[in-house]
């Protein structure tokens, strides 16, 4: 079987391969939780040989009970603000980062489609967190195409989050 890689397979490798080498470099480990994205961050960074030395381990905490089991996201967050909110992914993020011990961690939850979106959430509505040593930074991105895109996009700019939070 032969593999096709597109331009943006070629991206998330050459993110998260960077982001393994800055990561090796200053003896940071990192997590993730993963709702949208399903696992899609840890294999980009799986991907790389060696990630054994800086992967801790990443979670994907799909159903709303497991990221309040798992990551101790409050119940009360996920009823008034839904889980594609601003509240819940800080604290996905907080809570993985916590709960592995790791410098670094990073969260996703969206709306990937097709189906899924409201008015006041569309599809492609993605809410992602990271959580480190300087606090946890969140970011709002509404992106466009068809499911899988938006779950590239979404592995893409998690990654980056990522990078621009390690030290140089």
């Amino acid at each position: 079987m032969e593999e096709v890689h597109g331009p943006l397979d070629s991206e998330l490798a050459g993110l998260a391969r960077c982001l393994g080498e800055r990561l090796a470099a200053a003896g940071w480990r990192v997590t993730a939780a993963e709702s949208c994205t399903g696992g899609w961050i840890a294999k980009a960074i799986t991907d790389i040989p060696g990630s054994s030395g800086w992967l801790d381990t990443a979670l994907v905490t799909y159903a709303n009970t497991a990221k309040e089991r798992l990551l101790g996201v409050p119940a009360d967050d996920l009823e008034r603000f839904g889980a594609v909110s601003e509240p819940v992914v800080h604290a996905m993020a907080a809570g993985v980062r916590e709960w592995a011990g790791a410098d670094l961690a990073c969260a996703t939850s969206g709306i990937a489609g097709p189906g899924g979106g409201t008015p006041e959430k569309p599809v492609g509505r993605v809410w992602l967190a990271w959580a480190g040593p300087a606090g946890v930074a969140t970011a709002c991105h509404d992106f466009a195409g068809d499911r899988e895109a938006v779950r590239r996009q979404t592995v893409a700019v998690a990654l980056e989050g990522l990078l621009a939070r390690v030290p140089a």
